[in-house]
């Protein structure tokens, strides 16, 4: 019974779903066909994001108290601080954004290999050391050159995003009555 509202409830915005994949979409033809573009302009509304984002938090500061206000304080003073520097340097942010993503996920590649092979060792076998062992090698590939690996990012994200779109897409109308 609780399915079949819940069901219901998503066949009331089925609509919805159709936007975001048609948005999705949109996004992932441009970042595959006009990346450097297409990459900056995201960037740039990150820019705004994180300026509006930090100047709101300023103002909780003074209005909400459910939060220590230091933190509120931190937060808005870094927001408007990285806002300010992704809108003064929009290209430098496009390239060293993509490869802040790149060396995150090389760092969390390693320590995610490391931990499965320890347990592929530790009684998890040899699926468990496998997988460690490719998500090993996948952080060395990604450390080791970060901004190769970033060139890739927009095309990766374009993918997932057609994949995505299409797949809200048919959400949407199987949801719809």
């Amino acid at each position: 019974m609780a399915a079949a509202l819940a069901h219901k409830d998503q066949s009331d915005v089925w609509w919805v779903f159709l936007l975001e994949g048609i948005a999705a979409i949109i996004f992932g033809i441009l970042l595959i066909t006009n990346p450097a573009s297409t990459l900056v302009a995201l960037v740039i509304f990150l820019g705004f994001y994180w300026l509006f984002v930090g100047v709101l938090e300023l103002v909780r500061v003074f209005v909400d108290s459910s939060v220590p206000w230091y933190w509120s304080l931190l937060i808005g003073v870094l927001g408007i601080v990285a806002g300010i520097i992704v809108l003064r340097h929009p290209l430098f942010a496009a390239i060293v954004l993509p490869t802040a993503i790149v060396v995150w996920l090389g760092v969390l590649g390693l320590v995610i290999g490391v931990f499965a092979m320890i347990g592929g060792f530790t009684g998890g076998g040899v699926g468990s050391f496998i997988f460690g062992l490719v998500n090993f090698v996948i952080g060395l590939i990604l450390l080791g050159s970060p901004m190769v690996a970033a060139l890739a990012v927009p095309l990766v994200f374009g993918i997932l995003l057609l994949i995505q779109g299409v797949v809200l897409i048919i959400w949407a109308f199987k949801v719809r009555r």
